[in-house]
Order: C-alpha cells, then sequence, then structure tokens
C-alpha cells in the first residue's frame, strides 16, 4: 500500500446510527494513497464496536479523544495523520467514491490552493420530504452546499466549503495553529464558523480556495433536525459564533451593537413582509433571532469579558 498522500479523518460524537456507511464510503475511495482515520470524540453508543467491526481493513485507525469539541477532535485527527492533505468528512455523511481523487487533484493542480471542499447534497429521512416552511436558503443549514458545475475559488469568506466536506493542507493548519477550539461544536451546542475564519485567514495569507463540484458528499438529514425549534436553536448560535469570531479577528466593539441591532430590525421587517410565504416567513424569523444571540453575546463580552473568554 502507497504512504499516503491524504488523510480522511470523520470526527464523531454519539452519532452511530450513521457511522457505519460514512467509514465504509471512505473504505472504497478511488484512490490509492490514502488513510482512514476515525476520532471518537467521547463517544458513549457504539461507536468503537462499529469501528472495530471494520478495523481489520488497513487503511483504517481508531484514536479516541476524551475532551469534547469537534475542533479538539480535528486536530486530534491532524496530528495523527500522515497525509500531506487532511479531509473531513462528518460522521452522517457519505462521499462520492471519486471524493479523495477529486481533492487532490485540485492540490496538484495548483500549489496556491491551502483549503478546498466539495457539492453537498441531502440525504432526507425515509418517508419525509421537506416541510414547506423550508426555503432552499435555509438547505443550507442542513450542510446542502452548491455554487455549480464548475470549480469556483472562494473570495467571499462566507461561501467557504461546508465542514461535511472540507479539506486543508497539513502544513497550512499547522501554521496558523490548528483549528480554533472556542470555535465548533462542544456536545450538543451549535457553535460553528470555524471553516469561516479559517478561509479568511488562508486568503489574507495569499492563499486561495476552492469549490469542486465533482467531490461531492450526501449528508443525512437526521429526523431531529426537521423541526423548526432545531433551526431556532441553530440560527442563535450562529450568532454567537458570528460575535467570536469577529472577537478573534480584532473587529470587536461597540459598533456590533449597532450592526446586530440594525439586522435584527431588518429581519424582523421582512418576516413581516413575508408573512403570507411560510418559507420566507421562517428563513427571516430565523435571520431575526440570530441577530439576538448574536447582540446578547456581543453584550456578555463588553461587560463580563473574563467570563466570555
Amino acid at each position: 500500500m502507497s504512504p499516503p498522500r491524504i488523510s480522511a479523518i470523520i470526527c464523531t460524537h454519539n452519532r452511530d446510527e450513521y457511522l457505519g456507511a460514512a467509514i465504509d464510503s471512505l473504505l472504497d475511495q478511488d484512490c490509492d494513497a490514502y488513510e482512514v482515520i476515525v476520532v471518537d470524540n467521547a463517544s458513549t453508543d457504539e461507536t468503537r464496536t462499529v469501528v472495530e467491526a471494520r478495523l481489520a481493513h488497513p487503511r483504517l485507525q481508531y484514536i479516541y479523544e476524551a475532551t469534547l469539541g469537534l475542533s479538539t477532535a480535528r486536530n486530534a485527527g491532524a496530528q495523527a495523520a500522515q497525509g500531506e492533505i487532511l479531509a473531513y468528512l462528518d460522521d452522517d455523511a457519505e462521499a462520492s467514491r471519486g471524493w479523495l481523487k477529486a481533492l487532490i487533484e485540485i492540490y496538484d493542480q495548483n500549489s496556491q490552493v491551502a483549503i478546498a471542499g466539495g457539492r453537498v447534497t441531502l440525504i432526507w429521512p425515509e418517508n419525509q420530504t421537506p416541510p414547506n416552511w423550508l426555503s432552499v436558503n435555509m438547505t443550507g443549514n442542513l450542510g446542502a452546499y452548491d455554487l455549480g458545475n464548475e470549480i469556483t475559488y472562494i473570495t467571499q469568506p462566507g461561501l467557504t466549503p461546508r465542514g461535511l466536506n472540507y479539506s486543508i493542507k497539513a502544513d497550512f493548519l499547522d501554521k496558523i495553529g490548528g483549528f480554533d477550539t472556542k470555535l465548533g461544536r462542544v456536545g450538543k451546542n451549535l457553535l460553528s464558523n470555524e471553516e469561516l475564519y479559517m478561509t479568511e485567514k488562508a486568503l489574507q495569507q495569499g492563499y486561495q480556495v476552492a469549490y469542486l463540484p465533482h467531490a461531492l458528499v450526501a449528508h443525512n438529514v437526521a429526523p431531529g433536525r426537521l423541526a423548526p425549534a432545531w433551526f431556532m436553536s441553530r440560527s442563535w448560535w450562529q450568532g454567537i459564533s458570528e460575535c467570536y469570531r469577529e472577537q478573534v479577528a480584532g473587529r470587536s466593539g461597540w459598533h456590533q451593537l449597532q450592526l446586530g441591532g440594525e439586522r435584527l430590525i431588518r429581519g424582523l421587517y421582512k418576516t413581516l413582509k413575508y408573512l403570507p410565504d411560510p418559507a420566507q416567513r421562517f428563513e427571516n424569523l430565523l435571520y431575526a433571532y440570530g441577530q439576538v444571540g448574536y447582540l446578547s453575546s456581543v453584550l456578555r463580552t463588553m461587560l463580563w469579558p473574563a467570563s466570555a473568554g
């Protein structure tokens, strides 16, 4: 078996019902020089059993990381990896057979690429269809990601590849000190924005970030996520994540209150404007609710900086 050029890493926490399919999709790649690493992030379900059933495969290795947190688990996977490229797949996703090959190709073609990811489609729960209050834009909260059929270089950090279908050069990740452990999910909280922050860092340092239409991954939509309450919670945490990202980027201050207030008013106005349309109404309500989370985090950071940090 060839030494790995790319390390495919799954970070998992209590998702044994999807994990087996995720691992199997990586063990069946149309690629030679790769390894598969599963980082068990303090799981209490049958995660280890699922992995051990496949450990006879020579490409697969298992790591246990006791400190809970997605960014912590990603860093643990990076430390164990031998590949010059790190490819992260979520534990509830399934990679297409050409996923790793498509990722390797972009790094071979363009040495300035530091981050690359591909299109994400959704696998809906059996016998369920998208509810009428779910807009196309909101499917992005479920992981959907599609910038078209051509390779695209990202210049707006908000369009960064999704973390469930994500690759990064190992030396670039090491250069910037790894994933920020104050961003990314920890247990059931929905902190995010770690990939967006990485894209900002890459662009600032003159690297490129690529979207690859053929690096295809499908994401399972858990039934519990097809509920308005889940979207509300995610929007709240998105606002908190945005506040922290601005803080670490040196862009925090009283002006955040004005920006958040303006966005809150805009979201409420559009919620009323689209009252007859369930999907547009709910999308704008989520936007407004996210600003409440953002503003609460801004105020907490300003009034109690030690506890916010």
